[in-house]
């Protein structure tokens, strides 16, 4: 196996989020869990108090040789609707907010600039891309029964 990067990820129900990243050509490994709270090792339960402030993230292991993080950033803003506040669908609380946490300023810039380039094509009309972009923390893996949910259930939605 060749180099393999890291990249993360809050869309909304990662179950679904996983999912969707797992079928993408290059990427190696992923994995559900929380990000950017303040709790070391929080439980799915705590982080579903909203009181953590922690976003449901996966985390994307890929190789950028098979794949780029311009892509997996398309896939992401694909996937979700960016425009949504602490909320995906009739998932809501601070945990499915839109968010990319990026390793480096590179990944922080391809970020800003596909956020901007999205906000401007008017794709979303006059709403404005909510996705919140911060650096990586750490990453706390959710329980394993929450690991390839949709696999395990042989759901193809949350």
């Amino acid at each position: 196996m060749s180099q393999t990067n890291k990249a993360t990820f809050g869309a909304g129900c990662f179950w679904g989020i996983q999912y969707e990243f797992d079928k993408l050509n290059g990427v190696v490994e992923t994995a559900v869990g929380f990000m950017g709270g303040d709790k070391e090792n929080p439980t799915y339960k705590e982080v579903c108090s909203d009181k953590t402030a922690h976003a449901e993230v996966v985390e994307v292991k890929y190789e950028p040789d098979k794949i780029s993080y311009t892509e997996l950033l398309k896939k992401f803003f694909e996937i979700h609707d960016p425009t949504q506040v602490n909320k995906q669908s009739l998932d809501i609380g601070s945990q499915y907010r839109s968010v990319i946490f990026y390793y480096g300023n590179e990944q922080k810039e391809s970020a800003e600039e596909m956020k901007k380039e999205l906000q401007q094509s008017g794709k979303f009309g006059a709403r404005a891309i909510a996705t919140a972009i911060e650096p990586a923390g750490a990453f706390w893996k959710a329980e394993e029964y929450h690991q390839k949910y949709m696999e395990k259930t042989g759901r193809k939605v949350c």
